[in-house]
């Protein structure tokens, strides 16, 4: 990702410069001052131009009067004013053309005198934080090539006044959990397994969380018996990691859970061979969550949060768990396995217990890849609500515009209860075949949260993504990162009114 930097003052007087004017041609402080030095240039452009839309750019190479190597003139603002997300789309886009443009390093004048929704600095921060999220690439795997074009390595931020020290801050920590999470869930499954993943959450101490990883002995002590039936088929040992930040001293946590099976066969009902190489991110519910914990103790957020992820991988082997098999929760709940595949709720089952049981929380809120149903009811544009609070529901519905993380609510209920209800076990791991498939998966983990706040948000169709993104490459997306984090902001920190 580009490195970013905010100073106060004017920018530099050669390289490469974006100046923002509001769309289609009113020049603000910077593009005024910039057009007296040119004695006209920019105006006459853009008549020449026709003006600029939102999101479209008008470039200047070696523009007269300026000694500048290049003017990018980016048009601002829409009829309906802009939105954060506006802000931070449009941040992305500048940093998409700066590349295309093989820019390495450049600068963004300050926005003070155009229509930004904002004030100027915060319009900046957004911007900024849209410029670094889409500069996102995972190429860890891949040999340098000498003739790759270069990269925008570096964007800095001329604000008209001194940045509040909190801003930069802000961004670089949410950009920094979207980034580990998307760095996780790019991870193959033969460097990323539950053994290294928990040791990758250790890293999160240097923030100042506490990280204890529960291993095989003592998940078997703990009575997880669910989650050890999904990994019992692999040679890699499950574990449980759970991260506390204590950035207030309330009593009861905000809970945030994730599925985190590192490779998903399917187990003895095992999955078709094509597109199983995707299977690495079925574990993309925990790094969202691990993502959400960096970003929260990154800012120093006054709130109490702990994160609990159920690491596991799930193959067939002759130790594998079997369909018809029944198995004891930790809740002392019995399950028949109907089918090996749906095992991210056995996970979460025990998971989602141990919290209840031992953090005492205010909330819980799972995230999980859980059913491909949850797919076919919504796309790839939303992730499945469920919820059995309603302000908790509001509250994420609330962070979820905010950040541009779309959630469409769906269906709990005894009636759909029912179609969990086993012939010789307490409850079964499906439901009535294709029949409201993402709703049985979350009465299930339902069973599981003792009547406590709790949401479930099944994210199948949208950790990854085949297609660009506005804020996010092809591959990995993280999301859920920033829409924790923004319902901690909105409704859990000292000072939240949620």
């Amino acid at each position: 990702m580009i490195e970013l930097n905010f100073v106060e003052g004017e920018w530099p007087a050669s390289g490469t410069v974006v100046v923002g004017i509001t769309a289609p041609s009113a020049l603000g402080a910077a593009a005024t001052s910039l057009d007296k030095k040119s004695k006209g240039l920019i105006r006459k452009a853009l008549e020449r131009a026709g003006g600029l839309k939102h999101g479209k750019f008008l470039e200047l190479v070696l523009p007269r009067g300026l000694d500048l190597d290049r003017l990018l003139l980016v048009g601002i603002g829409k009829p309906e004013g802009l939105s954060r997300l506006d802000r931070e789309e449009l941040g992305a886009s500048i940093a998409r053309k700066l590349e295309a443009l093989a820019v390495e390093d450049a600068a963004l004048a300050p926005l003070d005198g155009l229509e930004l929704g904002a004030d100027a600095a915060a319009a900046a921060a957004d911007l900024a934080l849209g410029a670094k999220l889409a500069s996102y690439a995972f190429r860890k795997y891949q040999t340098p090539d000498k003739e790759e074009p270069k990269r925008l390595g570096r964007l800095t931020v001329h604000l008209a006044a001194a940045p509040d020290a909190d801003r930069p801050a802000l961004v670089e920590a949410q950009a920094a959990g979207v980034a580990l999470a998307r760095d996780l869930v790019s991870e193959p499954a033969n460097v990323l397994y539950p053994e290294s993943f928990a040791e990758r959450c250790r890293e999160l101490e240097e923030l100042g969380v506490e990280v204890e990883v529960l291993g095989e002995a003592e998940l078997e002590k703990l009575g997880m018996r669910a989650l050890l039936g999904v990994a019992q088929g692999s040679v890699r040992q499950p574990r449980v990691v759970v991260m506390r930040w204590r950035g207030a001293e309330q009593a009861e946590p905000l809970v945030l859970v994730g599925k985190g099976v590192c490779f998903d066969t399917g187990g003895i009902s095992i999955k078709p061979a094509g597109g199983m190489e995707e299977m690495k991110w079925d574990m993309a519910g925990a790094g969202a969550v691990v993502g959400a914990m960096h970003a929260i103790a990154g800012r120093q957020a006054r709130a109490h949060v702990v994160g609990i992820i159920g690491l596991v991988e799930n193959m067939p082997s002759g130790t594998a768990q079997r369909p018809g098999d029944v198995v004891e929760a930790m809740s002392g709940k019995t399950i028949e396995i109907i089918n090996t595949d749906a095992e991210g709720r056995l996970v979460l089952a025990d998971v989602l217990h141990y919290a209840k049981e031992r953090l005492d929380p205010a909330a819980m809120v799972d995230l999980a890849t859980l059913t491909g149903a949850v797919v076919v009811a919504l796309g790839h544009e939303n992730a499945g609500l469920f919820a059995n609070d309603e302000k908790l529901a509001g509250n994420l519905a609330r962070a979820a515009e905010a950040v541009g993380e779309g959630l469409w609510r769906l269906p709990l209920g005894k009636a759909y209860a029912k179609h969990i209800k086993s012939q010789i076990a307490d409850i079964k791991n499906v439901g009535r075949g294709r029949e409201a498939g993402a709703t049985a998966g979350a009465v299930f983990l339902e069973e599981f949260v003792g009547g406590l706040p709790w949401a479930h948000l099944d994210i199948a169709g949208v950790a990854w993504s085949s297609r660009e993104q506005p804020l996010s490459a092809k591959g990995a997306t993280g999301f859920g990162v920033r829409l924790l984090d923004e319902l901690v902001r909105l409704a859990y920190e000292a000072d939240a009114k949620g």
